[in-house]
């Protein structure tokens, strides 16, 4: 897709914008584990990212798929004790800031819908920054499928070759390489870089606070019209 001459900055929100990877991580455990599936959390941590649905059916292989929506429901429902006191990351909310004034579309691209998503808007705390979301109620597939993100430009009105992404997950990069937009990998959902280098990480930063740091060079300075 080739948009107009605006620019977008689009981001995940688990791990990218909010410190909850872990926290999903003990949720997702803890819903198997109700069903009667032990599975390594270090299993569990690399597939979260993936929209529910398909998490379970990624560590379990296919199945009941009643079971499966049990254990999807079960994860909301012990996900949602943390509603109120979901952490944003250092230096989210200023990135989001920033980026808005300097007249980037500033898109959250998010496996989560209705009250969790609630919830994490509220923690990260910049709504006046954010133009547009897409969630799982928006899309009929999610990350690593390019649907979301090519969603989120269509909201937006920009094109691909000048949007970036922000993701911690291998899902994020490869769900961007696929939608031809500039890739920028972040560490705080403990994904190594070598693992989002190797998914299609063109930068790989710390955190919100790191990439707010280095506008001035990477994938966002290198976008036609970027000066700062």
């Amino acid at each position: 897709m080739t948009g107009g001459e605006g620019r977008a900055a689009l981001f995940d929100i688990d791990g990218t914008l909010t410190d909850t990877n872990h926290l999903h991580v003990v949720c997702w455990w803890e819903a198997l584990r109700q069903s009667g599936h032990r599975v390594p959390m270090g299993a569990v941590h690399r597939a979260v990212g993936l929209p529910g649905d398909e998490l379970v059916a990624h560590l379990l292989g296919p199945g009941d798929e009643e079971e499966h929506e049990r254990i999807h429901t079960a994860h909301g429902v012990l996900y949602a004790t943390y509603h109120d006191r979901l952490p944003a990351l250092d230096g989210a909310a200023d990135l989001l800031r920033r980026l808005a004034g300097d007249s980037w579309e500033v898109v959250l691209v998010t496996s989560a819908s209705g009250a969790q998503l609630d919830a994490l808007r509220r923690a990260i705390g910049a709504d006046e920054a954010i133009t547009a979301w897409t969630s799982a109620d928006d899309v009929e597939r999610g990350k690593p499928h390019p649907e979301p993100l090519n969603q989120a430009l269509d909201l937006v009105g920009v094109g691909a070759d000048r949007a970036v992404f922000v993701g911690d997950t291998v899902w994020d990069m490869r769900a961007a390489v696929r939608a031809g937009v500039s890739r920028v990998g972040v560490l705080s959902g403990g994904i190594p870089a070598g693992d989002l280098r190797a998914a299609g990480a063109e930068a790989v930063y710390e955190g919100p606070r790191d990439v707010l740091a280095g506008l001035g060079t990477g994938p966002f300075a290198r976008l036609p019209g970027a000066g700062g």
